[in-house]
């Protein structure tokens, strides 16, 4: 599909280290552009140098970070490739899901750091997802995607999220639930909606301590979602687990009360860096610019509304 490209058009490629002089001197007569994580704002200044900007393609799910209301102000399509990351990511989310049931993430720990075979096996009580209560929060598309692979494995699925239909939740196979009751009766809370102004730290202490004794928090969407200082104190009493993909702060910073904990399972932000997931971003993006060159309508268009998603 690149060598497509290639063919249909001239290409300036920029990596993440070009300073923003070297991309406003590439801009002029660009058609379209191609976007990814650490690409600069589109500010009015770039967006004057792109004097023939039509296309922004990004290689990602949030544009918000990249686009300005400016950037629609001038009639600029924008896309996003988000699709490709719902499954990957969905996939990360229930392997942490089947890590809290049966407490692996506990007994790796004891045994790295020098437990004996009988210390190691005193772990707190291990489920099967197979009956098992979950809860989910937000049926986006990757909430979706983690949603069909948990109840392929037989797991009890409630959803909380105020715009899912009846219909939506039969169709799901589903059930809608609050959120306070979703957090008292569910085994693995899965996190999966969106960063908005509605979601920040929407799981604070108050909600943190009404999940059951011996629960899971899974996290592979925002920090924004959770208040980390909340959780903490949570992890720190040893009466929750919980697996992150995410934080406040990325790197996560080497002195972290996270990282010494046994019953927290880490990993830096990469549910969606999978081989196939970056070959699908990079695809969608390159399919969106030739369908644009051949004057056909985009296939992940997104309007200024995707604005209000911050991250």
């Amino acid at each position: 599909m690149w060598q497509e490209l290639e063919r249909a058009a001239e290409l300036t490629v920029l990596d993440h280290h070009t300073d923003r002089a070297a991309v406003t001197a590439a801009l002029p007569g660009a058609r379209a552009l191609i976007t990814s994580w650490g690409t600069p704002r589109l500010s009015e200044e770039l967006l004057d140098a792109a004097d023939r900007l039509e296309l922004v393609a990004h290689t990602g799910s949030a544009v918000a970070p990249y686009v300005t209301e400016e950037v629609f102000r001038r009639g600029i399509l924008v896309t996003q490739a988000g699709d490709a990351m719902a499954r990957p990511v969905a996939e990360v989310a229930l392997a942490f899901t089947l890590t809290l049931l049966h407490r692996i993430h506990r007994f790796d720990h004891a045994l790295h750091n020098g437990a004996d075979w009988n210390e190691a096996g005193q772990a707190p009580p291990r489920h099967e997802i197979h009956g098992s209560p979950i809860g989910v929060i937000g049926a986006s598309r990757t909430g979706r995607a983690y949603i069909a692979l948990a109840r392929a494995l037989g797991a009890r699925v409630g959803v909380s999220d105020p715009y899912l239909s009846e219909a939506d939740a039969r169709e799901l196979g589903v059930e809608r639930v609050p959120l306070d009751e979703l957090l008292r009766g569910s085994r693995i809370v899965a996190v999966h909606a969106p960063a908005t102004a509605e979601t920040r730290r929407m799981l604070g202490a108050r909600e943190l301590a009404l999940m059951p004794d011996g629960a899971g928090l899974v996290n592979t969407a925002r920090s924004w979602l959770v208040d980390e200082d909340a959780l903490l104190t949570e992890l720190a009493t040893g009466r929750l687990d919980a697996a992150i993909d995410v934080f406040d702060t990325e790197p996560l910073p080497t002195d972290h009360p996270f990282r010494s904990l046994p019953n927290a399972l880490l990993t830096p932000h990469q549910a969606a860096g999978t081989t196939e997931c970056r070959q699908q971003l990079g695809a969608s993006a390159v399919e969106e610019v030739l369908r644009f060159l051949r004057g056909d309508p985009p296939l992940h268009f997104v309007g200024p509304e995707a604005l209000a998603r911050v991250l």
